[in-house]
C-alpha cells in the first residue's frame, strides 16, 4: 500500500484536504438513481469506485462535476482551510475547487488527420486549428504533455494512438490547470496490459507529485490491490467500503458479482 499524505489523520479531517460526500441523494424523473451516498476522499489518496452498470456512477461523477441537482452535502477542504460547500451546481463559503475530468475513451474517426497539437490547441486555446499553429500553443501542449511523459505523441494523429496513448492524451489535457482533484471513468477500458501498467504507475507518480484526489471508476478488479488506497462499492447507496482486500473479500462484492476473488485480488 502506497503511503497517503493526509490520510487517516488523527485529527480525522481538520487538517487535511478532503472532498466528502454527506447523504448525496439524486433522483431522475421519479426514479432514485442515487441514495444517501455518503464518504471522504483525501488528497494524495486513489480511489476506485466500482459497480454493476447502472449503479450510479456516472452520476455520481457529474454529481462531483456540479452537472447534476442534488440532496445532499458536497464539500472540499483544503489543507488547513475552510470548507467550501457545492450545491446543486452552486457554492457557499469559497471558490469552486479545480476538477479535471478524464471521460471514458472518445469515438472519432480514425481517418482523421487531427494531430495531439490540433486537438490540445482546440480545447485550451482560441485559435483556429486549421491556421498554422503559433509557438506558445506547441510549447504549452508540449509542457502538458510532459506531465505525463508524452512530449513523443505532439505531432501524431489522434486516430493512430493507441488506447494508452490514447488515456495519456486525455490525463494531460485534465491536468491543464492542475486541478485539486482528479476524476476518470473507466480510464483501463481498452487498454492493454503494458499500457494499463504505465497508466497506473503515472496516476501513482502525479498523486504523489501533485498531491491530488484521484477518484476512477473500473471494472478490473484484478489490479485494485496493486493501485487502489480505498474502493467504494456502489449500487445507487455505498454497500461496503475500505481497502481493496476488504471490499473484494466482502458479501457485499460476491452478492453483487457472483464472483470470489482471493486476496490481493486475484480471482
Amino acid at each position: 500500500m502506497r503511503k497517503i499524505k493526509h490520510g487517516k489523520l488523527s485529527a480525522g479531517c481538520a487538517d487535511s484536504c478532503c472532498l466528502k460526500l454527506d447523504g448525496l441523494s439524486v433522483r431522475l424523473e421519479g426514479d432514485s438513481i442515487l441514495e444517501d451516498v455518503s464518504f471522504h476522499l483525501h488528497c494524495g489518496e486513489i480511489v476506485a469506485l466500482i459497480g454493476p452498470n447502472g449503479a450510479g456512477k456516472s452520476t455520481l461523477f457529474r454529481s462531483i462535476l456540479g452537472q447534476m441537482s442534488y440532496k445532499g452535502k458536497i464539500t472540499f477542504s483544503p489543507a488547513g482551510g475552510p470548507a467550501i460547500r457545492l450545491a446543486d451546481g452552486g457554492l457557499t463559503g469559497g471558490a469552486r475547487p479545480l476538477v479535471g475530468y478524464v471521460p471514458q475513451a472518445p469515438s472519432f474517426d480514425r481517418g482523421d488527420p487531427v494531430s495531439v497539437l490540433d486537438f490540445f490547441t482546440a480545447a485550451t486555446a482560441r485559435w483556429p486549428v486549421w491556421l498554422p499553429i503559433p509557438q506558445k500553443y506547441r510549447d504549452r501542449a508540449a509542457a502538458c504533455l510532459a506531465r505525463v511523459h508524452g512530449e513523443d505523441l505532439l505531432d501524431r494523429p489522434m486516430g493512430g494512438l493507441s488506447g494508452g496513448q490514447l488515456q495519456r492524451v486525455l490525463l494531460a489535457l485534465a491536468l491543464e490547470p492542475v486541478p485539486h482533484i482528479l476524476i476518470l471513468d473507466e480510464p483501463l477500458s481498452g487498454v492493454d496490459i503494458e499500457g494499463e501498467h504505465q497508466l497506473l504507475d503515472m496516476l501513482d507518480e502525479l498523486r504523489t507529485q501533485y498531491d491530488l484526489s484521484i477518484f476512477l471508476s473500473t471494472h478490473d478488479f484484478a489490479t485494485l490491490g496493486q493501485f487502489a488506497d480505498k474502493v467504494i462499492l456502489l449500487n445507487r447507496r455505498v454497500l461496503k467500503s475500505g481497502t481493496p482486500v476488504e471490499v473484494l473479500s466482502s458479501p457485499e462484492f460476491y452478492e453483487t458479482f457472483h464472483l470470489r476473488m482471493g486476496k490481493g485480488g486475484g480471482q
